[in-house]
């Protein structure tokens, strides 16, 4: 049985439309006529509580503390404003950009041994 939304909150009705909006629950053992959800409707259920969070980029983020000097953090600051960036955001296209940069280091003889 599908139920009407009602037409306004229950929070801006009157006394005697909140008892019309609400008389289905006065009957006793209303729990009786409830059915387990289908399969579609236990989707959608599993689609509205799933937890949301932040969305993963990548691999996920980890959280590191790292000092930088007042004045830099405060030009990066600024930066980011301009650019509308998060201060995290500025940082990490900051390095995504000097790890390009940078050719790839070939592996020390010490960690070639250890490999073979």
């Amino acid at each position: 049985m599908k139920h009407p939304t009602p037409s306004k909150p229950y929070s801006e009705m009157t006394t005697a439309e909140l008892r019309v909006a609400t008389k289905e629950f006065d009957r006793p053992f209303i729990i009786d006529t409830f059915r387990p959800m289908t399969p579609a409707e236990r989707a959608r259920w599993n689609r509205v509580k799933r937890n949301r969070g932040r969305p993963r980029v990548g691999e996920g983020a980890e959280v590191v503390s790292v000092s930088i000097e007042r004045g830099l953090l405060s030009k990066a600051d600024k930066l980011a404003k301009k650019l509308k960036v998060s201060r995290a955001k500025l940082i990490a296209h900051g390095l995504e950009n000097l790890l390009a940069r940078v050719p790839k280091a070939k592996p020390s003889a010490k960690a070639r041994r250890k490999a073979a």
